[in-house]
């Protein structure tokens, strides 16, 4: 009996390497060859937005994009994608399409839990792309694999359909045409399969040209001082800190677009608030003085309604243990828009103290030669829950013993 052909990548033995363009950003890691794409970016890569319902392909909570393509991701062995481009709804976040769909779902009450919207989401934007017209029953066979226990369909439909109309109206005809079947990963629609330039987000990403200006003399109406500590030599994690790409990479949400001068950055911080998201665009200028092992991060940017402006000064100082560092931050801040109501100087404290947390074990997996855990971007809604929890523990066990 001849034996089957193996995709390319994957051994016996051992778990293979796989490696595949995921939101924009090529990803290298091991997983067992039963791995299915879900559980990959899930469990592994920590992109989250994609959901697990029924695990058996009915249900669409997890479709995302495979080569442009939607496709169910608990379906989809991950091996299978070696050399895919893969995108989530995590990836979409900038997707002009996929921001009208959001603000129709919410415009039509299109969404109640959830948990479906992720794939939904992905699934809807397919059929915004390809269908020439809002015609109902087209929307309604489209969507078909998308289950929703919620809202009983009538204002998904209408939303999808305002999207076309919409967009129709403005002369923005249908993209891709009708797609071949074939396997996940298989590259199938060829061609035809995708006319948006999904393959390269950063055309989706690229900087506002209304980006706001860095001021001359920024005076910050709040400011803070933080520290952390890891186990390397002062002059090497001062050093790292020149490496603008690799400190992006261990600060969770933080994207990098471009830098038009070696002390200029362009670029964004994702904010997700469950299956929505946004991302603050701006740029920032930066200054190190080697002297005093120090520097200036001065940065600003907006999501369309809010604005910030903040400054990160920085000195990299030997730290307690022989061999150790001590990085001690003054961070000053400025919000306006919306965003301000949220902006209490405790609450932002305890929120950058998180970040700074989570920044400081990437940096340190980073200097090990590991590769940074990042995730997806900022939950503030995580964050905030989590302060809240905490808050109500220390108030308990402080109330606890009079009573």
């Amino acid at each position: 009996m001849n034996a089957l052909p193996r995709p390319e990548g994957i051994s016996i033995g051992a778990s293979p390497m796989i490696t595949l363009t995921l939101n924009g950003r090529p990803v290298a890691t091991q997983a067992e060859a039963r791995t299915n794409l879900a559980d990959l970016v899930r469990d592994t890569l920590n992109l989250t937005g994609t959901h697990l319902g029924c695990e058996h392909g009915v249900c669409g909570a997890c479709t995302i994009l495979v080569d442009g393509e939607p496709a169910r991701a608990c379906l989809s062995f991950a091996a299978a994608c070696q050399g895919a481009d893969v995108v989530t709804i995590e990836g979409l976040d900038d997707d002009a399409v996929t921001a009208e769909l959001r603000a129709a779902f919410n415009r039509e009450h299109a969404l109640q839990c959830g948990f479906c919207t992720p794939g939904m989401l992905v699934s809807a934007r397919d059929l915004v792309l390809r269908l020439p017209e809002p015609d109902e029953t087209r929307i309604r066979l489209g969507l078909a694999g998308n289950l929703c226990r919620c809202t009983g369909y009538a204002g998904i439909v209408k939303a999808v359909a305002s999207v076309i109309a919409a967009r129709r109206a403005q002369g923005i005809g249908p993209v891709t045409a009708e797609r071949r079947l074939g396997p996940v990963g298989a590259r199938a629609g060829g061609a035809t399969a995708i006319a948006v330039p999904l393959a390269s987000l950063a055309t989706l990403s690229a900087p506002s040209a209304t980006a706001p200006v860095l001021a001359e003399n920024f005076t910050p109406a709040h400011s803070f001082e933080q520290s952390f500590e890891v186990p390397f030599p002062p002059a090497d994690v001062f050093a790292f800190f020149g490496r603008i790409e690799e400190v992006a990479a261990c600060l969770p949400g933080a994207v990098i677009d471009a830098m038009p001068a070696a002390d200029l950055v362009e670029g964004g911080m994702r904010v997700k608030l469950g299956p929505i998201g946004t991302t603050f665009r701006g740029r920032a200028r930066i200054s190190r003085h080697e002297a005093t092992a120090s520097g200036i991060i001065h940065g600003a940017g907006a999501d369309g309604r809010s604005r910030t402006e903040g400054e990160i000064r920085y000195s990299v100082e030997p730290g307690p243990a022989a061999g150790s560092a001590r990085v001690a931050l003054t961070v000053g801040y400025t919000l306006k828009g919306p965003l301000a109501q949220f902006g209490r100087p405790g609450l932002v404290r305890e929120v950058a103290g998180r970040l700074i947390a989570d920044f400081a074990a990437n940096l340190e997996a980073r200097l090990s030669g590991a590769p940074a855990a990042a995730g997806p971007g900022l939950n503030p809604l995580k964050l905030l829950a989590a302060l809240i929890s905490q808050r109500l523990g220390a108030l308990w066990r402080r109330i606890r013993p009079a009573s």
